[in-house]
């Protein structure tokens, strides 16, 4: 049997851990198109990418946490390897010459920390409802201070059960930071479990609070402000 002509290849590999921001437009923009429009940015920019060994080669990027559709975010990560050893400096300036309007670079190290690491991400929401802002505040103090908050999780089909939806309590995983009224709006700053055992979408807190409170959402702003590990530092 013929043997892929890459098989024996051990090429060098240099690993980086790149920071970067979505922002306006670019927040509309879903995990897989970004994925894509980074490998095109990558090729763009003519940074030396290792690929992958073995029968299907393809460049190596890893994104440890996708962000949700809608969110803007100065702290998104994202694992490249190189086969060249780049000055840090360098390979962020090569990297923005490139990217589109709304994703920029602001950081590029070593890896620290594994993906496993992290736990959580803090968020910042600014919402404004069809009801008045102090309104929405006071029923979102009353949502968030109930013994359980209870939503509907789709659950996917497995061997000897349907697809369909479970109720779950979602209250012992909502950490509140902070709630206000600014500009108008009710503001809310928490941290959500994000990471490989659990991940909970702030639509999903917004959802339940919305069903709770009887109020319609007129505009919303939401921006992941951190991503957390396990010990409570940030990843790096």
């Amino acid at each position: 049997m013929a043997q892929p002509k890459n098989q024996s290849l051990q090429i060098e590999r240099w690993d980086y851990r790149l920071t970067f921001a979505k922002k306006g437009r670019a927040r509309y923009i879903s995990h897989l198109d970004l994925m894509r429009a980074m490998q095109r940015a990558i090729k763009r920019a003519g940074v030396p990418i290792w690929y992958t060994q073995g029968f299907n080669p393809h460049s190596y990027l890893m994104f440890p946490l996708a962000l949700p559709l809608g969110t803007e975010s100065e702290v998104e990560v994202l694992d490249i390897a190189l086969t060249e050893d780049w000055d840090c400096e360098r390979l962020l300036k090569q990297l923005n010459s490139s990217m589109p309007e709304g994703l920029y670079f602001v950081k590029a190290a070593a890896p620290v920390m594994k993906h496993i690491e992290i736990a959580r991400a803090e968020y910042e929401i600014s919402i404004g409802f069809d009801i008045p802002a102090e309104k929405a505040l006071e029923l979102f103090e009353q949502f968030v201070s109930r013994d359980v908050i209870e939503i509907q999780k789709r659950q996917k089909p497995k061997k000897g059960r349907k697809a369909g939806f479970k109720t779950v309590d979602i209250k012992p995983h909502v950490n509140m930071l902070e709630s206000s009224v600014k500009d108008g709006r009710l503001y809310i700053k928490l941290t959500l479990p994000a990471g490989t055992e659990l991940n909970l979408n702030t639509g999903v807190l917004v959802d339940a609070f919305c069903e709770f409170a009887g109020a319609k959402i007129l505009r919303i702003y939401t921006k992941r402000t951190k991503i957390l590990c396990k010990n409570g530092e940030e990843f790096i």
